[in-house]
């Protein structure tokens, strides 16, 4: 009966060791409670995830907690109930949670409930992800930055080509005004 003991305390520090590698490796980890999901459901979930370069991992409610507040993110194991899953990735976090929030959607969002979050370390609640969906993807925003930085410069040179336009237009009046007169 000993031996038993000691395999499942290998396996579940095991278990442990992954998922903490899991939070300490990715920039962006979700955790979203699932319950009532058929497994083409969330077989499809773990694929349109994959195509954004994030994976998806079903841990034990217990060993996730071990996990979390391990990896000192105790704001986020608070939030561990039900059937959970940890969706973590290195890639941009504002498509992955746009993503995530899609299915929520899809799903009726009864089925499946995004808890919270950590993004760079920093812990984010529901709220938190739903806000960062909203967002415009990263090249947007990329655009958008620089077209503020360029919007000034853009302005200064109409200005002094409207400058320039404004004495040809002068110089050539009085061109004509002599051409006229003479």
């Amino acid at each position: 009966m000993e031996k038993v003991e000691k395999v499942g305390k290998i396996l579940r520090n095991r278990l442990v060791n992954n998922v903490k590698a899991g939070i300490e490796e990715n920039n962006n980890i979700f955790v979203v409670k699932y319950s009532q999901l058929s497994s083409s459901q969330m077989d499809s979930f773990r694929k349109s995830l994959s195509k954004l370069g994030a994976n998806v991992r079903v841990a034990k409610n217990r060993l996730a907690k071990i996990a979390l507040e391990d990896a000192e993110q105790k704001g986020l194991a608070q939030q561990i109930e039900g059937q959970t899953a940890f969706v973590w990735s290195n890639e941009d976090s504002v498509t992955l949670a746009k993503a995530i929030m899609d299915f929520v959607k899809d799903s009726g969002g009864e089925k499946v409930e995004v808890k919270g979050g950590i993004l760079d370390k920093a812990f984010l609640k529901s709220t938190d992800v739903k806000k960062l969906a909203e967002l415009p993807a990263k090249e947007v925003l990329q655009a958008q930055l620089l077209q503020m930085m360029l919007a000034p410069l853009t302005r200064f040179a109409g200005c002094l080509n409207a400058k320039s336009r404004d004495l040809l237009s002068i110089l050539k009046q009085l061109s004509e005004k002599k051409e006229g007169g003479q």
